[in-house]
């Protein structure tokens, strides 16, 4: 990942900048196209906010940009957030909104996330990175990309039944924390096994991470998958972990045919965790292809 360089704001002056949180997800979309989706978190005391009687107002916008490299095309989606907080929440409060695209697969992706903080002209930052929008379309057994997301939050991103309150895998807490992905090509009535294992990655203490093994959890089921061969899953992982980095990783099996499927991700427990608030973002720019 590349921080850009600062642009200008309006007037010439560059850019003040502001530093966010954010990940990129990806799931099958519709017909040959991947759902590609971004979860930003933004500290309340790095943007912006009004009084507004016994609240505090806030309004950033968030821009994601997928420019296939070798074809030239690009996938481009910016929304405008904004809303209240009770003057009482603190500068480490995180504000959390997310976008969606659906964008062609290509192995060949320049990735551009920005927010700007739409209260104070000339606060904004710009991360490139180059990466791949997979492509879900062949029938082999896939996994989606494994997301993570606060429990006991009813709002955050909708996918069918399931909504899950996306969170950058940098800013979690301690506590217990969703998990979702789907399994594609899992034919319908299929016993299966789901494992999900959660393990401390290399770099931590010996006095941190005494008596803390990997955690393993066992799911079986039958397959239930749509007619698309989509069979979504949403767990709830119950555990305590220290500060640092952990891998999570998703393995299932066809009992039936004995072919498996696995995918990780990387996420940090914070220290100091001092909340976060779900809030919808708003399209202002129709999406571009």
């Amino acid at each position: 990942m590349v921080l850009a360089p600062p642009s200008s704001a309006v007037d010439g002056s560059p850019f003040v900048p502001l530093p966010f949180s954010y990940d990129v997800y990806t799931f099958r979309g519709e017909g040959s196209r991947t759902t590609v989706v971004a979860a930003f978190a933004v500290e309340v005391g790095k943007i912006e906010t009004k009084p507004d009687g016994a609240d505090k107002r806030y309004k950033f916008s968030v821009n994601l940009v997928l420019a296939d490299t070798v074809l030239r095309s690009v996938t481009n989606r910016h929304d405008t957030v904004s809303g209240e907080l009770p003057r009482r929440v603190s500068d480490e409060h995180l504000l959390c909104s997310y976008i969606e695209v659906q964008a062609p697969p290509s192995e060949d992706i320049e990735q551009r996330v920005t927010v700007i903080d739409a209260m104070e002209a000339g606060v904004g930052q710009m991360y490139i990175k180059n990466t791949r929008v997979p492509d879900y379309s062949g029938p082999e057994l896939m996994l989606s990309d494994v997301a993570l997301g606060l429990p006991d939050i009813p709002t955050g991103w909708t996918r069918g039944e399931a909504t899950l309150a996306l969170l950058p895998t940098s800013q979690f807490p301690s506590s217990a924390f969703n998990v979702y992905y789907e399994i594609y090509n899992l034919p319908e009535g299929n016993p299966y096994t789901t494992v999900v294992t959660v393990e401390r990655l290399e770099g931590i203490s010996s006095e941190t991470s005494e008596g803390r093994g990997a955690i393993h959890l066992q799911f079986n089921g039958e397959s239930a998958a749509t007619a698309d061969g989509t069979l979504p899953e949403l767990r709830r992982v119950e555990t305590s972990l220290a500060e640092g980095s952990y891998r999570i990783t998703v393995t299932i099996e066809d009992l039936k045919t004995g072919k498996t499927a696995s995918r990780s991700r990387t996420f940090q427990i914070r220290a100091s965790w001092r909340g976060a608030t779900m809030v919808p973002a708003y399209q202002v720019q129709p999406l571009r292809g």
